[in-house]
């Protein structure tokens, strides 16, 4: 299933594709994707409901972030080896976990705000991984059981306030909009291999990520399992699991950074893709 959310900031409604690509309103079966939904059982009953019976969303809407507001917006450093080199940094022995600001979270298509005095604003596509249930001190061959699907994240990074301005890396990544999600859940049963998958991100009509997933260093099964000794993971929650190479502070022989009245368009194989202008905060 492709699961999403339409509608204006904080009243989203929960929303299905149907098998002609269309909108189907799933507000009369579920009141939005919580822990009940996001849950083994509750992906099956939603399963089970004939989407065409369902009510078309007609006309033009917002799309919101693909789940609600998580508990946790847990992001992965440097695991794409070519995406370290790029950044004149070793690839990591155990991945590099770090919290992004829930003021980050946005709808896929949302504006994003370049923060004021930014002078290095940068992109990342990113697969996300949709926690279905409660998962604490998992071991690997369990830590899929726990995914309720797939979702394109953008990790969008000031990278002088990330690496520059001294402390950890939080500051230079949860600026408000820093964290757009969606356009869908993506169910795990469509995607049957996350650690083959096409990613890409252009800036303005210019390629500048090209990626697949099967680069990672840690893969899905191993990030979901580590997090979940040190971080409770509950329904709902993200994990953001790296880049690969092509982004603006890595560019030779110049970075290049973004600047307001820009368009990035970015997405992954299966999941959608997203599009953000770029305005001044």
């Amino acid at each position: 299933m492709k699961l999403l959310r339409y509608g204006n900031t904080g009243a989203e409604r929960p929303a299905v594709l149907d098998a002609k690509g269309q909108m189907r309103d799933l507000s009369g079966v579920v009141q939005d994707f919580d822990a009940a939904a996001l849950s083994a059982a509750g992906l099956a009953k939603l399963a089970a409901v004939d989407t065409s019976s369902l009510p078309l969303v007609q006309g033009q809407h917002r799309i919101g972030p693909c789940v609600p507001r998580p508990l946790n917006f847990i992001c992965i450093g440097l695991n794409y080896a070519d995406h370290a080199a790029e950044s004149n940094m070793p690839v990591p022995k155990e991945p590099v976990v770090f919290l992004k600001s829930l003021g980050a979270f946005c709808g896929p298509n949302d504006d994003v705000r370049i923060p004021r005095g930014s002078r290095k604003t940068d992109w990342e596509v990113e697969l996300g991984v949709v926690i279905g249930s409660r998962a604490a001190y998992v071991p690997e061959h369990e830590a899929m059981n726990h995914v309720a699907g797939y979702c394109v994240i953008n990790d969008v990074s000031e990278r002088e306030y990330q690496l520059e301005r001294g402390g950890t890396w939080d500051k230079g990544k949860g600026c408000d909009t820093f964290g757009p999600v969606g356009p869908w859940l993506v169910t795990r049963d469509e995607i049957p291999d996350p650690q083959n998958l096409a990613m890409w991100l252009d800036v303005d009509g210019q390629a500048m990520q090209r990626g697949n997933t099967r680069t990672m260093v840690f893969d899905v099964r191993k990030l979901v399992s580590y997090v979940s000794h040190f971080i409770t993971l509950h329904p709902g929650d993200l994990i953001s699991t790296g880049t690969p190479p092509g982004v603006g502070s890595g560019k030779k022989p110049e970075p290049i950074f973004l600047r307001a009245g820009q368009t990035m368009r970015l997405g992954i194989e299966g999941l959608g893709d997203q599009q953000q202008r770029t305005v001044t905060a």
